[in-house]
């Protein structure tokens, strides 16, 4: 398979590009074993398309224990039997495309299973030849661990191994055994992994965990972090990762390296990009701005700022945006509000706010307004809220580990609602390996479709203007207003400036033109007024215009 005549397609498809996250275990379920599937999600795709987006995200489906629901590989190049067959990822691919969709796997570099024949043969002694594919440490002299990592679901960050008598490095769970970056051969055969998947059609990559991939080769211990500087960006107050700068276990400068590696595999490939997660809850944005400088790296990254509990405001929108200009002068961001390991952003951020749709279609619009490409996750375009499981429901090692301080991230996992009134919502005709929400069902696909005034319509009405008005998917940003209720700036690109305000609140409030003569828009899906230059904003009103 190809990805196209290069002279026929847009290399720089990507920038401004609109990403629809789905999470393939709970998209759509094709032979009834209550887990969605391969073949379930080309059955779908056409909501994908009616909806507007460019490309689709789909989170790892290679083979897996499940020990982390595929984040834990055990074959990169192979599907898992629940999900299908490699025929069957090529047929999505080839639908998605004859749907003008782009095809984005989630590649997970920096660990895999420990089933993993690369971690078998690597433990079974401290001679093989894989025997530094992994992160291996001797203990200290009274038996401890090598330092004091710790593992973002908890306690230390080292397993014990009885056979080689050492040490293994789990940034993650002690079944996700940290690859050696250091070791040149483990990054040939990762590039490897991702030729396999180049080959195969697809149109580029989201990384999980960028910045974990290298380690410090010192094994030198990470600082502790004072109480006022832990927050809940990239784990839950409750988890002991918060108290530490973590200097020395992820974000090293080797990585750098590796990437422009990366980079060079996919450029042998037209228009191939990649997204970047970069987890790190003091210097996420920095990372971000580091990983996509040069044009040598990759093409987009994105941090936690809005994916953090803390409620929104125009002041933090402002402030992240122009801290990303700052530190990314040349870099693009790829903007979410939600996502497969964070509480959906309709709960996160509204749970006092009256009129939950009103303000949906508000950050719907804001972030489809913002400088960088979007990532919208399956189920936001209802306005799904974060499903409330029983403790025995829960699938995610991370919420058991942590109940009940902590719930984990089944709550947003819960199976996409197509058919209010059908069994499992249309997901499954078996029983869902999570729930389906009762509150979800009216929300179903086929409701919001019939609602002219739904949050569904308005997410494809805002798709097709933000597609009319290449100002907002690719043009610059300048702000000149962000105060307690209003946000508001231009977006240039070519030709064309438009002007985007928003009332990031539940009440009335006023915004003054900015100089010059504005021909006000329409067909966003906001109704504003507009009098001698003065914006009246309902509650969780917008307006946009244009320069004449």
């Amino acid at each position: 398979m190809t990805n196209g005549n290069p002279k026929s397609i847009d290399m720089d498809w990507w920038r401004g590009a609109v990403i629809y996250q789905i999470y393939p275990r709970s998209f759509q379920d094709s032979n009834g074993d209550g887990i969605g599937d391969l073949k379930g999600i080309t059955s779908r795709l056409q909501h994908v398309a009616t909806l507007g987006a460019d490309a689709i995200w789909i989170s790892p489906f290679f083979t897996s224990p499940m020990k982390d629901f595929g984040y834990d590989v055990s074959d990169y190049c192979d599907i898992d039997p629940i999900f299908g067959a490699l025929a069957d990822f090529d047929a999505l691919v080839e639908e998605a495309h004859r749907l003008g969709i782009k095809v984005m796997i989630d590649l997970v570099l920096s660990h895999t299973s420990d089933l993993h024949p690369w971690f078998v043969e690597s433990r079974s002694s401290r001679s093989n030849p894989k025997a530094d594919w992994y992160v291996w440490a001797d203990p200290k002299p009274d038996g401890t661990a090598p330092n004091n990592w710790l593992s973002i679901f908890g306690g230390s960050a080292w397993q014990w191994d009885s056979r080689r008598l050492q040490y293994f490095l789990h940034n993650f769970l002690t079944s996700q055994p940290d690859l050696n970056f250091h070791c040149p051969e483990v990054q040939d055969a990762l590039l490897d992994v991702t030729r396999f998947w180049l080959k195969r059609g697809v149109d580029g990559f989201r990384l999980d965990t960028i910045n974990f991939y290298v380690h410090d080769r010192q094994l030198r211990d990470n600082p502790a972090l004072a109480p006022e500087h832990r927050n809940a960006t990239t784990a839950p107050t409750v988890n002991p990762y918060n108290h530490q700068l973590h200097l020395y276990d992820k974000s090293q400068p080797e990585n750098l390296e590796f990437l422009k590696r990366f980079r060079d595999v996919l450029d042998e490939y037209p228009a191939i990009t990649a997204v970047g997660e970069v987890g790190d809850s003091q210097r996420g944005l920095e990372i971000a701005g580091e990983y996509t400088s040069g044009g040598d790296k990759v093409h987009m990254c994105y941090a936690f700022e809005f994916l953090a509990p803390d409620p929104i405001t125009p002041a933090i929108v402002r402030e992240v945006q122009e801290k990303f200009l700052r530190v990314a002068p040349e870099g693009w961001a790829c903007w979410a509000f939600s996502n497969h390991d964070v509480v959906r952003h309709i709960s996160r951020w509204g749970a006092d706010v009256r009129d939950k749709i009103a303000h949906a279609k508000l950050l719907a619009a804001l972030l489809m307004s913002l400088r960088g490409s979007v990532c919208i996750y399956q189920g936001e375009e209802l306005g799904l809220v974060e499903a409330d499981l029983a403790f025995e429901d829960l699938q995610d090692p991370y919420g058991i580990q942590f109940w009940p301080e902590f719930k984990g991230r089944d709550g947003c996992r819960t199976p996409m609602v197509w058919q209010s009134k059908a069994a499992n919502g249309g997901f499954s005709s078996g029983k869902p390996w999570l729930p389906v929400a009762a509150a979800h069902l009216p929300r179903a696909v086929d409701v919001e479709t019939r609602d002219p005034s739904s949050l569904l319509n308005h997410y494809r009405s805002f798709l097709a203007f933000r597609k009319r008005h290449l100002a907002l998917a690719k043009g610059e940003i300048e702000f000149f207003t962000a105060d307690d209720q209003v946000l508001a700036f231009t977006r240039h690109y070519g030709n064309e400036t438009m002007l985007c305000i928003f009332n990031m609140s539940g009440q009335e409030a006023n915004a003054s033109l900015p100089e010059g003569t504005w021909e006000q828009l329409d067909e966003h899906g906001f109704e504003t007024k507009v009098q001698d230059r003065n914006v009246k904003l309902p509650a969780w009103g917008a307006y946009f215009a244009r320069r004449a």
